[in-house]
């Protein structure tokens, strides 16, 4: 009987201590980030939806960056996208002044999601009525699209190079 005490009283011990929960006040706990529209959160809702997760940092833009990214625009890009005008798909030259870097590597990494999920990728499909094919891109090869992308941009400002209107989101 005497061991069958002591076991409950270690038991009801152990009960008592795990109750205490954490005990830092509610407002110091991490609060999840709000779900946006559609179930994706502010930042995909900016940045879209893909492996780029983070903000990117740029720095001046990297011409050996900017090669490459060309080669990979006109192998795999321009089927479909001219810099200055409309094709299967948007006119490229000022993407970069459009949409946020991470959204364009998202776009270009993971269309198939973008067009099914994100609001301006839908609003796009709408307009365009053919959806971006997936050209299975690595992050360096996006990368360096997008500096390409930023450097015909400025390159187009630099000329007074017309924009060719394109959908654009209310935050520009």
């Amino acid at each position: 009987m005497k061991h069958i005490t002591t076991l409950f009283i270690i038991l009801l011990s152990l009960a008592l201590m795990s109750c205490g929960g954490d005990k830092k006040p509610a407002a110091a706990k991490a609060a999840p980030k709000p779900a946006a529209e559609n179930g994706l959160t502010a930042f995909e809702m900016e940045n879209g939806i893909g492996p780029i997760k983070e903000k990117i940092t740029l720095g001046e833009i990297d011409p050996a960056k900017v090669k490459a990214g060309e080669a990979t625009f006109k192998s795999k890009c321009a089927p479909c996208h001219r810099l200055d005008k409309r094709l299967v798909g948007p006119a490229q030259r000022y993407v970069a002044d459009r949409r946020s870097p991470e959204y364009i590597m998202n776009m270009i990494l993971n269309p198939d999601e973008m067009v099914k999920k994100d609001p301006m990728a839908k609003k796009l499909l709408a307009e365009y009525l053919s959806p971006m094919t997936n050209m299975h891109l690595t992050i360096d090869q996006a990368r360096e699209v997008l500096e390409y992308f930023r450097s015909v941009s400025k390159e187009g400002h630099e000329k007074n190079i017309p924009a060719v209107p394109v959908f654009r989101s209310s935050k520009k």
